[in-house]
């Protein structure tokens, strides 16, 4: 069993005290100060926050050990993702403005103008950067998520393609702190510089681990509802298949003809996701079902079926 840091029965003030980044958890999760003496599950629960998923935020951004099993720890997908979308809100609608205008406050334009104006340029370009990320996850992975939760899988669409595609937003930020620190013509006093220079280390940090709780919390939940999704739907179709009729030979679609040509080009399954801009999951998944509508599980046969089918020639196959 996997021994947690942080239980339902201690006190949130104990809490805090020990970790004060902790308070970003609780304001991204809409909990308010002032709770006395109370427990982390009384404080959740007086403010209607599903404590399992508070515990697993704070469990997991405090210790690097930990790991997270949903048999010990079910939380709440909705409830992350609403911690998720506070986060958003907090980097573009507080964190990152209010380092911009430190920034203008703290960097000289009289004498080094044109260096100013590249940091601020430098700057800007990262925010956008760092929105049109935020924005794709809040419009995109998100509702595609909501859709699961009520039942929907997509043909089109899983969470394998977010997290193959999910950048490190912190990078360029990290850039910017560099060159600030060994390029930037200096004072001999300037506490405005140094105290962005603490706050650009603060959201670095805090975006970090924003996209840790993505990739090792909120991705892997999510796939364990696609997975449980996928089985039910196998075995929907299993019991109301009727085993006295003989079924019609399904046809192949366009994009199992494509996979087939690839397939006998001698074209891995990453090569073959990279080509067709899919997934890797989602190319075995076509694989699984073009072997069962043909009933061709090898290479070789449906290197005969393409030639056969005239979906490639002869002078294209690798041997």
């Amino acid at each position: 069993m996997t021994k947690q840091k942080y239980n339902a029965t201690d006190k949130m003030s104990d809490l805090i005290s020990e970790n004060f980044s902790l308070l970003m958890v609780m304001s991204r999760f809409g909990l308010s100060l002032g709770f006395g003496d109370k427990s982390v599950k009384d404080v959740c629960d007086a403010q209607q926050v599903d404590y399992r998923t508070f515990l697993a935020v704070a469990n997991f951004i405090t210790d690097d050990g930990y790991v997270y099993n949903e048999a010990e720890n079910a939380f709440s997908i909705a409830a992350l993702m609403d911690y998720l979308k506070q986060a958003h809100n907090y980097f573009l609608d507080f964190d990152l403005p209010a380092i911009r205008r430190k920034l203008i406050e703290s960097i000289d334009y009289s004498g080094n103008g044109d260096i100013a104006a590249l940091i601020m340029k430098f700057y800007d370009e990262y925010v956008k950067e760092v929105r049109r990320h935020m924005e794709y996850e809040n419009k995109s992975v998100f509702t595609y998520v909501d859709r699961l939760l009520e039942g929907n899988l997509s043909e089109h669409y899983d969470i394998d393609t977010f997290a193959q595609h999910h950048n490190e937003i912190a990078t360029k930020l990290t850039e910017l702190k560099n060159i600030i620190i060994k390029y930037y013509p200096g004072k001999e006093n300037n506490n405005r510089l140094n105290a962005v220079l603490f706050d650009i280390f603060n959201c670095e940090e805090d975006l970090i681990s924003h996209c840790r709780v993505e990739d090792h919390l909120f991705v892997p939940a999510v796939k364990q509802i696609e997975q449980r999704l996928q089985c039910a739907a196998h075995d929907f179709v299993a019991r109301h298949k009727a085993p006295e009729m003989e079924a019609e030979p399904e046809m192949l679609s366009q994009r199992e003809k494509e996979i087939i040509t690839c397939v006998v080009k001698g074209m891995t399954n990453k090569a073959i996701a990279d080509k067709l801009f899919l997934s890797v999951h989602t190319v075995m998944t076509h694989r699984r079902n073009i072997a069962r509508k043909l009933q061709i599980h090898s290479p070789a046969g449906l290197t005969i079926y393409a030639i056969v089918n005239k979906l490639v020639e002869l002078q294209d196959i690798k041997y």
